[in-house]
């Protein structure tokens, strides 16, 4: 077997499982609205049909990277391939809401398991800077296509088959990705024998479970609701438990000295600005395709496709640039691209806008990503002791999931309260208080009550109902635009303020052969 594993085949088959695991965050979303006609389900089941494959992700990321630097990086990552697209298939059989989340919590464990793995694995493989960066960058530039491509798939899946298809498929190109892992990529564990840190797993999980659930239920709550606030705390003295149980233990599955290393805590608010931003965008702008643009999921995915060009294209290019340049000069122009893509956006987007301009937008947005995620995660596993490279990855992992769950619940929030505000003061005094509540429910919906009232022949009053509705929306985006623009700002901001340009001019190969290793099978 040895002949044949390679280092480009290596990368393949780790390129492959992140883009299987990234593909799946956008990937259903898309089927919601078939999921309600054919399933039943309400809004928040829908919600959960999201939520619970990234509450169990998030809260299980660091202790499957501790784990897999135990045990075995590879054997977490086919273990995990297994899972994630066991749940997936079974998932197609679903004959309730209720079986679908449980299928999706289990699908979030198999990501957890999946997603830290390739990322250290392949920083094992790669250990020089140039060879790790391209890597990286690749890696980088696989999982901001598989976002965005998300919608193109599920898409043509809905138009061709039942929603079903998009779950069935995940499970025959698992065991694909399974085979070739196997096959090509080499195992990897740290050789220095530790004590398993139970408090650390406990704690970890914990915390992160209990931020990312306050975070998802806030905008249905109210972010100063006692159950939010409640929630924050809850998650913050769990953080500090864990921060005061990693620096007493004598073997601790984190070494929080770390985040001391600006070229990894600075590198780290980095990747959860850009998850931020890019979850926001997606937010965003497939509510602009879908309902202004009236766009198909397929059509909307297709439409995106500047995007995901972009990204790869930033991702492969930044990681060299930094080497040459400075991780911080990079990093930073990302950050001000994404600013400036919503900053431009904001200053308004109707529904005859060009869209060789929108693509022009997008292209700026997709660029600043790449120059951001993929440069600041080169610097995160740099930054890293080899023998922990499965922890590093997946705190790297989790920014990346804390930042999106951020970027939707706060610009969600930003855009359905101004949606909503805006709206009264729009609608006909005369419209139906039925009517006047489904037209809050989603500008979508709105354009379906103007539509009813059109075909009742109430022209004047569905006039009224879609100006009212494309104007709230319009307002909604503007504003929303602007809060992620600003959060995007203040990430260059402290970019130029506390990442470092290089890492520190020092011997790595010796530090890295004293604490981990790289077997045959």
């Amino acid at each position: 077997m040895n002949s044949l594993r390679s280092k480009p085949l290596i990368l393949t088959a780790l390129l492959a499982a992140s883009f299987l695991i990234n593909l799946d965050t956008t990937l259903v979303n898309v089927a919601l609205p078939t999921l309600t006609r054919e399933l039943g389900a309400d809004t928040a089941q829908l919600q959960w049909v999201v939520d619970a494959y990234n509450l169990v992700f998030a809260a299980l990321l660091l202790t499957s990277g501790s784990l897999s630097d135990r045990f075995g990086r590879k054997g977490m990552l086919l273990a995990g391939l297994v899972v994630f697209g066991a749940a997936s298939f079974i998932g197609g059989y679903s004959n309730s809401p209720g079986e679908l989340i449980a299928a999706r919590a289990v699908m979030g464990l198999g990501a957890a398991m999946t997603f830290p793995a390739t990322l250290s694995l392949l920083t094992g493989v790669f250990t020089g800077r140039k060879e790790r960066a391209l890597a990286i960058g690749l890696w980088g530039a696989t999982g901001g296509m598989a976002i965005a491509l998300g919608p193109i798939v599920g898409g043509y899946l809905l138009e061709h088959f039942s929603w079903s298809s998009i779950f069935y498929t995940l499970g025959p190109v698992s065991l694909t990705v399974i085979a070739t892992a196997a096959a090509f990529v080499p195992r990897s564990k740290s050789v220095t024998a530790h004590r398993l840190d139970f408090p650390g797993l406990v704690l970890s999980g914990g915390f992160m479970a209990v931020l990312v659930y306050t975070v998802i239920e806030a905008p249905n709550r109210g972010w100063t609701a006692p159950a939010s606030v409640l929630g924050y705390a809850g998650a913050a003295l769990l953080a500090i438990a864990f921060v005061l149980a990693e620096r007493r233990a004598d073997q601790p599955m984190l070494d929080v000295r770390l985040f001391a290393n600006l070229r990894f805590s600075a590198a780290s608010a980095s990747v959860t600005v850009g998850f931020f931003t890019l979850f926001g965008f997606i937010f965003l702008m497939t509510q602009y395709f879908q309902f202004i643009r009236t766009y198909g999921p397929l059509s909307t995915g297709v439409h995106l496709l500047p995007v995901a060009v972009s990204v790869a294209v930033g991702s492969a290019v930044g990681t060299r640039l930094a080497i040459t340049i400075g991780t911080k000069a990079i990093v930073t122009v990302g950050l001000v691209l994404q600013a400036g893509f919503y900053f431009w956006v904001a200053t308004g987007m109707t529904p005859t806008f060009p869209y060789g301009v929108i693509a022009i937008q997008m292209v700026v947005y997709g660029l600043g990503m790449g120059l951001t995620i993929a440069p600041a995660t080169e610097s995160i596993m740099g930054a890293v002791p080899a023998h922990q490279a499965g922890v590093g990855s997946a705190i790297n992992d989790s920014t990346r999931l804390l930042g999106g769950t951020l970027g939707v619940a706060v610009i969600g929030s930003v855009y359905a309260s101004l949606y909503g505000s805006r709206l009264d003061t729009g609608l006909p005094k005369a419209l139906p208080s039925a009517l006047a509540d489904l037209t809050h429910q989603s500008v979508g919906m709105a354009y379906g009550v103007a539509a009813r009232l059109a075909a009742d022949g109430r022209g004047a009053a569905a006039d009224a109902v879609r100006r009212a509705a494309t104007d709230a929306f319009d307002h909604g985006l503007s504003i929303g635009c602007v809060v992620a623009g600003a959060v995007a700002a203040v990430g260059a901001l402290l970019a130029v303020a506390f990442l470092p340009a290089q890492p520190p001019q020092r011997p790595q190969t010796r530090h890295r052969s004293a604490h981990s290793e790289t077997v045959g099978q």
